[in-house]
């Protein structure tokens, strides 16, 4: 099978997409905040709950094997998104769904391939370099069991992105989210009986990778067969030759670079500002503060994943008018939502950093300030990075976000010797706004919308007004209500809601949603 895209009569929707464009995105929506919350609960609740059963050390053993299990992702090598763009381009082709089964099936046997091949290296190499002595955690029982576990189960579950990426092809985005939602809550309940039950790490282990390994096997072997039964026509393609097989890799490495690129700038800083930071004070207060910031980040990447997966079916089928108004709506309301949390947290982030560190870190408030008003600056540009993994940009991401990491470490390296933390905050706020808010998102701007300058003056204006506003709101609610503890904190938290809500109660009204929205340029 070759790229050749062989364009049928007229513009085509699948059969299986149903339900409205409304619709979906509200389910896409709903099942990331929600997937969002139980991740929450797993990086955050559990550990109390663990450290009830457990010593530190076995906390911190655990710690590392889930770091490592969260790594095995990187063995998709961005084979997902690449079917994402294949079955989305299959969409104005002749016999869309025979074109599916078969490329589905193929890809299919190369997950299986990697798995065999990934797994076959890894025992051997866990049998000579065992993980306790190499992670240094040899007085942890069960550690290598636990380790081998967690990595070869993470490994098996790899199918599942290739399944992922189909629902959200055709617009079953939200029920693929919402079934792993259950399964991780069934995760996090099997945790605490197993911790409970047994006290030793393999028993976690297990408890958690069977989960997310019955999630894969009622994807691959019964849901997706039953949503889509074109593909068991999938299952008489013929063998595909290595070569057809390291091409897919070829066409998927763009992907996985940018994507991977996107994971080291969130994490890297931390490690480069411990290494180059005398005072553990400081980085404390860096590794703090920066976990905001991430989460608002990661917040609105969520909000643009349903719009993204809309856009990239507009994109593939040709609806170029559509895909316009959804991209120019879209980007205002990832803006908004980025600069309403952002207006809300930089007024009281200072007490709830009291509160969350018992007083015993110090408040950066520059450094705070830096990284939320960077969260809200790049905003706009977390949709135009979704929108061009689903459009098939793999080039223009791979030049962009190396550019990027290229940008970060040669500021980074100068300004944290010079400002400590805070060189580290403007160095990743400069190479966020400079190379993916001002050369990603203006090149996807550019090609999507009529008039991307006035629509990122449009959006400049919205994020200034929001935030100062929000900001000011909060000041003034901080100071006439004073005070510092967690009945202080949840009350100005609550005044402020309910100011902001009142402000934005005319929204309310579809009428001038309607006119607000026609005022988007586009």
């Amino acid at each position: 099978m070759t790229d050749a895209r062989v364009d049928a009569p007229g513009k085509t929707v699948a059969p299986t997409e149903t339900g409205g464009r409304r619709t979906r995105l509200i389910h896409g929506w709903s099942a990331n905040l929600v997937q969002m919350l139980l991740g929450l609960t797993q990086q955050l609740l559990l550990i109390p709950a663990f450290l009830q059963f457990w010593s530190s050390d076995q906390l911190a053993a655990w710690l590392a094997i889930y770091a490592a299990g969260g790594l095995v992702v990187i063995a998709d090598a961005g084979l997902q998104m690449r079917a994402i763009n294949r079955f989305l381009a299959f969409k104005s082709c002749a016999d869309c769904d025979g074109r599916t089964a078969n490329f589905y099936a193929r890809v299919l046997r190369i997950y299986v391939g990697v798995i065999v091949a990934l797994g076959a290296l890894l025992l051997p190499c866990a049998y000579l370099a065992r993980p306790s002595l190499v992670l240094g955690f040899q007085a942890t029982p069960w550690f290598d069991a636990a380790f081998i576990v967690m990595t070869v189960g993470m490994l098996l579950t790899l199918p599942s992105n290739l399944v992922s990426g189909l629902y959200r092809t055709r617009g079953k985005y939200g029920r693929t989210v919402w079934i792993q939602n259950l399964v991780l809550l069934l995760g996090q309940i099997a945790q605490l009986v197993a911790v409970a039950t047994f006290g030793n790490l393999l028993a976690v282990v297990i408890a958690f990778v069977s989960m997310q390994l019955l999630f894969t096997v009622f994807l691959v072997a019964y849901d997706a067969p039953r949503r889509f039964p074109f593909l068991r026509r999938g299952r008489r393609a013929r063998q595909q030759s290595w070569r057809w097989d390291i091409g897919q890799f070829g066409r998927g490495f763009p992907f996985a670079v940018a994507n991977l690129t996107e994971l080291a700038l969130v994490n890297f800083p931390v490690l480069l500002v411990s290494a180059l930071v005398a005072d553990r004070v400081a980085v404390a207060q860096w590794g703090l503060t920066r976990v905001i910031a991430s989460l608002v980040r990661g917040f609105c990447l969520q909000a643009a994943l349903p719009l993204a997966a809309e856009l990239g079916q507009d994109y593939a089928i040709g609806d170029r008018e559509r895909l316009r108004k959804l991209y120019a709506t879209g980007s205002v309301f990832v803006t908004v939502l980025a600069c309403v949390i952002v207006a809300g947290l930089l007024p009281f982030w200072h007490d709830f950093f009291a509160l969350w560190t018992h007083g015993s870190i110090p408040y950066d408030a520059p450094l705070a300030i830096t990284l939320l008003l960077g969260s809200a600056a790049v905003a706009p540009s977390l949709l135009a990075l979704s929108f061009a993994n689903h459009s098939n940009r793999g080039g223009l991401l791979v030049r962009v976000k190396g550019l990027q990491f290229v940008v970060f470490a040669v500021l980074s390296v100068g300004l944290i010797r010079w400002l400590g933390p805070l060189g580290a905050a403007i160095a990743v706020v400069a190479s966020d706004v400079v190379v993916q808010f001002g050369i990603l998102g203006f090149a996807i701007t550019g090609t999507t919308l009529r008039h991307p300058v006035r629509h990122t003056v449009f959006l400049m204006a919205v994020a200034t007004v929001i935030v100062s506003s929000g900001w000011f709101i909060g000041s003034g609610i901080a100071s006439v209500v004073p005070g510092s503890s967690y009945v202080h904190f949840i009350g100005e938290s609550t005044i402020w809601l309910i100011v902001v809500g009142m402000l934005a109660s005319p929204l309310l009204s579809k009428q001038r949603r309607d006119r607000l929205i026609a005022c988007i340029p586009a």
